[in-house]
Formats: C-alpha cells, sequence, structure tokens
C-alpha cells in the first residue's frame, strides 16, 4: 500500500475535509512565531496531554506549552470521562471556551487524542491535533523549553451549553443497541491479537476476546497498545485519508453507518475518531467504556459474553 505525506508543510493537509485540524509542526512552529490569523481572533492554547507526565514536561515541552494530564478528565475503575460537571470546571480552569482554539499534542499522541475527543463533546468548537505529537516537533529541529509550563488564565463561561454533542460519546446501552442495528457499527480499534481473543493487551483486564458482532478497524502493533501502525507513519503522523478509508471500508466500515469506535479503555478509540472527524465522517462516536467495561459486566448483561475467536 502507498503511503506518502500528502502534505507536510505548514498549510492544512489536503486530503481532509477539516484539514487545518490537523496541525504539522511547522505550522505550529509558525502559530507560535506570531502568525494567529488562523486562530479564533487570536486566542489559542496548546496543551500537552499525558498520564502521569508533568516532570517529562518540565523538563522539556513545546514553548508556551500548559500541561494537561488525562487524570483529569477520565477516572478509574473504568477510566471512563469524568462526569459533565467536572469535565467543564477542567475545561474552565486552563482557559478554555467554546470559542477558544485548543491545539493539543503528546509524547504518546493517543493522551492527546483522548483530551481531543473530549474538548468535541464539550463544544469546542476549534480543536486541533500535532500531527505526530511531541516526536514531531523534536525531529522538526524546533527549540524546546523547560519549567511548569505557561500560566493559565481560567474563564468563569464557557459561553455555550456543555457537552454541545452529547452523540459523540455512548455508553454500556447505546452500544448495545447499535450492535442491533443495520445501519450502524461497533468498531474495534485494538491489535489483531487482542481482537482475536488471544491476549487481553492490559495487565489491568483479565478478560480476553472482543464484542461480539463488532468489526475490526484494526490498530497497531501486536502487544503495543500505543501502537496505531494501521493508522500512522512510522514517524506517528497520519496515513493519507484515502489509505484509511479504504482499510475501513474492506472491513465493512463505511461513512453512512452509525459508528461507535472502542479500544480496551478509550485512548486508541480517541484517536480514530478523530481521524474520522478530520475525513469529514459526522455519525460518528466513542462506545467510552470499551473492553474493559464490556467485559467486566457480563454477568449483568448476558449479550456481553466474552467472545474467544
Amino acid at each position: 500500500m502507498s503511503s506518502v505525506h500528502p502534505f507536510s508543510g505548514n498549510g492544512p493537509r489536503i486530503d481532509l475535509v477539516r484539514g487545518r485540524q490537523l496541525v504539522s509542526a511547522a505550522g505550529l512552529a509558525a502559530l507560535i512565531a506570531g502568525d494567529t490569523a488562523d486562530a479564533a481572533d487570536g486566542r489559542w492554547r496548546l496543551l500537552e496531554a499525558g498520564c502521569g507526565a508533568s516532570q517529562p514536561f518540565a523538563a522539556s515541552h513545546i514553548p508556551g506549552a500548559a500541561y494537561l494530564d488525562t487524570s483529569a478528565v477520565e477516572g478509574g475503575p473504568l477510566w471512563n470521562k469524568v462526569p459533565d460537571d467536572a469535565l467543564l470546571c477542567v475545561l474552565l480552569a486552563h482557559g478554555i471556551r467554546h470559542d477558544t482554539t485548543v491545539i493539543l499534542y503528546g509524547r504518546n499522541n493517543l493522551a492527546a487524542a483522548r483530551v481531543a475527543h473530549l474538548l468535541l463533546y464539550a463544544g469546542v468548537a476549534d480543536v486541533r491535533l500535532l500531527d505526530g505529537g511531541f516526536a514531531a516537533w523534536q525531529s522538526g529541529g524546533h527549540p524546546c523549553e523547560s519549567g511548569p509550563g505557561r500560566p493559565v488564565d481560567p474563564v468563569t463561561d464557557f459561553g455555550a451549553s456543555c457537552p454541545a454533542h452529547p452523540e459523540y460519546l455512548v455508553d454500556m446501552v447505546e452500544a448495545s443497541t447499535l450492535l442491533a442495528r443495520p445501519d450502524a457499527a461497533l468498531v474495534s480499534i485494538r491489535s489483531e491479537a487482542e481482537f482475536l481473543g488471544k491476549v487481553s493487551g492490559y495487565s489491568y483486564i483479565a478478560a480476553r476476546g472482543d464484542i461480539p458482532g463488532a468489526l475490526w478497524g484494526r490498530a497497531g502493533a501486536d502487544g503495543d497498545v500505543n501502537s496505531m501502525s494501521a493508522y500512522q507513519h512510522a514517524d506517528g503522523t497520519m496515513r493519507p485519508a484515502g489509505e484509511i478509508a479504504a482499510m475501513w471500508q474492506l472491513g465493512g466500515i463505511t461513512a453512512n453507518r452509525r459508528i461507535a469506535f472502542y479500544c480496551g479503555t478509550g485512548w486508541r478509540a480517541s484517536m480514530a475518531f478523530f481521524y474520522a472527524w478530520l475525513m469529514g465522517w459526522d455519525d460518528i462516536a466513542v462506545f467510552d467504556g470499551g473492553w474493559l467495561e464490556w467485559s467486566s459486566d457480563a454477568n449483568a448483561w448476558p449479550e456481553c459474553a466474552v467472545s474467544r475467536r
């Protein structure tokens, strides 16, 4: 399969409907240098998302960034989204309104995708992701800074109802109903070994298998729950949209269906969601509980029995 970058400059990706929402390292460097014409009234926030990664952030990060830990937006034991009022408080504390341009990146860019999905769910209109994450910034030779990050001025008003897009997230009840709809699908963004039930993929998930009736949307290398190599180049940047759409179509995953992506606990599913959103797919969601919640609730949901393929 051909795998070339459709665009590697500082402008929008030409193969994406929402091309400006996937930012190249060169494009972010231009914004930091003062090119604010493409941000809402010049208002924008740069956030590094990570899980327990505040120390690496303090050692070196993209200039002007603040740090957001994923523990602020998701919580155990199922690692689902925090309640809506708590999510709103996090956004306000980070100075984010519905009309704030927010650019996200991560050392593990799946963490940034997780936050990006929840910002879209909340109603932030202009959410962007650094293509390739922090690694792309470093490999581009762009400067870094150390310290606690840029101070954030909190806001008191989101400026719109929250969540503005509840349809971007489904729970166990809706996930179960989607399986019975010919115009919908649950899509597993997991490795082949996970999907076939050879491994659970996670030290904290005992059950092996996958949701009966789900379609396989692929993810990455077996044994690595952070791999999205089916979607990304070796440098972590997004493959051409046409390649991803063709891969999905072979698995019965098409834009004319209601699609809910899931993985183990939400990170890989959020990246697949964000890529689909970039491609102009609108009837999409993340099944927040994923395999962890589904496999944990088999007694309450007889149809959720573990499938070993």
